[in-house]
């Protein structure tokens, strides 16, 4: 039996997987009327406020504030007939100090803020600078702090959960039972799946839950593989990772008399991070979706080529977030970066493929779908090229 949750960090305490870090609840946008965003000058460089974690004294957020730096001034590189000036402030990663910069960043002259990162402190920025006509293209994921000024340059649960539904769909999985963690992340990321079953016309074969503890996981086992046996799923769509209950889940349920021929385990989270997660026999045949692999691999050997370093997973949302600015203000228009421009329907190219901000505050990605073939992630549906695909 696997001893995985000896040493296991909340599902909400990861940033690889699917940056769940950037989640904090009871969090609330500010809702403005019409279409906000400041008049500029296309012509001259566009003051940009890039508010990132450093100053903390943690390492790690030191880290990640440096890498969130770097993809963005290598994004403004790639720009071409448009300047940015760029300006970076510290928020220590708390929400005090990222309303301070915010409304520093404004009275400096910033006309829109990329950032912060975690959300209780993007949702304070967002707040503070709401009166001043300025959007926020906040790094969380969490959709709760959307809206308003703020938008989410995350990726979200329910944009993950979506893509990987209409596909089963697709494939003859229309019966998907839920499989999730009694956690404010597992609860949002069963909301979201039954979301995206309810848009994409599929069948909510049932749900089953467990308390997130490795005793809580061994005694709801049983009773959940009964569930799927008994409901007619074709698919079981889990919530967990690699760092939680995936590993057990995905042993337990086959030992349990789930076959894997007849239900297709589906992840909501990224199953080949990290690696080792691909070589877990519970997951072999199982779908997971992911950016495109082919622009995430230039990102990372370019972001590699020019800092000594590969970057760090976020890294790619600090430069989607230039990169949408750019595109915008290469149009020449005064009203660039107002709501309805941040939020046209064609959608940006960012680091790991196409994306697009919807007038809710989230995104949407394009993504991948991946099937895990001898120890390995294959695609088996590419990355959509353009919004209008079958990813969407």
């Amino acid at each position: 039996m696997f001893s995985l949750l000896s040493k296991s960090r909340k599902f909400t305490g990861r940033i690889v997987a699917l940056m769940s870090i950037l989640w904090l609840a009871a969090c609330q946008p500010v809702t403005l009327g019409g279409d906000s965003g400041p008049n500029i000058n296309p012509s001259a460089a566009v003051p940009v406020a890039l508010l990132v974690p450093g100053g903390s004294g943690n390492t790690s957020d030191n880290l990640l504030a440096k890498n969130l730096e770097n993809a963005a001034r290598l994004a403004i590189a790639d720009l071409q007939g448009v300047k940015i000036d760029l300006r970076v402030y510290n928020t220590a990663g708390n929400a005090a100090q990222a309303a301070s910069v915010a409304t520093k960043a404004v009275d400096d002259g910033a006309k829109i803020i990329i950032g912060p990162l975690y959300a209780h402190a993007a949702n304070a920025a967002g707040i503070a600078v709401a009166g001043r006509n300025v959007n926020v293209l906040a790094f969380s994921n969490n959709p709760e702090i959307a809206g308003g000024n703020v938008f989410v340059l995350g990726p979200t649960f329910q944009n993950t959960a979506n893509r990987l539904v209409n596909y089963a769909k697709r494939q003859g999985r229309n019966n998907i039972m839920v499989v999730h963690a009694r956690t404010p992340a597992g609860i949002a990321g069963r909301d979201a799946i039954f979301g995206a079953i309810a848009a994409n016309g599929a069948i909510q074969a049932g749900v089953g839950s467990y308390e997130f503890s490795q005793d809580g996981i061994i005694s709801a086992i049983p009773g959940i593989a009964s569930t799927i046996r008994s409901s007619g799923a074709q698919a079981v769509f889990l919530t967990s990772d690699s760092a939680g209950a995936l590993p057990l889940i995905t042993q337990m349920l086959p030992e349990n008399g789930v076959d894997r021929d007849v239900v297709k385990f589906i992840g909501l989270t990224r199953w080949d991070i990290p690696a080792t997660t691909l070589a877990l026999p519970g997951v072999q045949g199982g779908w997971f979706a992911l950016p495109h692999p082919g622009m995430t691999a230039k990102f990372n050997a370019r972001y590699s080529a020019a800092f000594g370093k590969p970057p760090h997973a976020i890294s790619s949302l600090s430069y989607d977030g230039i990169a949408a600015i750019g595109a915008l203000v290469k149009s020449g228009k005064s009203n660039a970066l107002t709501t309805a421009a941040l939020t046209q329907g064609s959608g940006f190219v960012g680091a790991s493929g196409i994306f697009r901000l919807r007038p809710d505050g989230t995104n949407q990605r394009g993504l991948a779908i991946a099937q895990i073939q001898n120890k390995q992630a294959v695609i088996v549906d590419a990355a959509p090229r353009s919004f209008g695909g079958a990813g969407f």
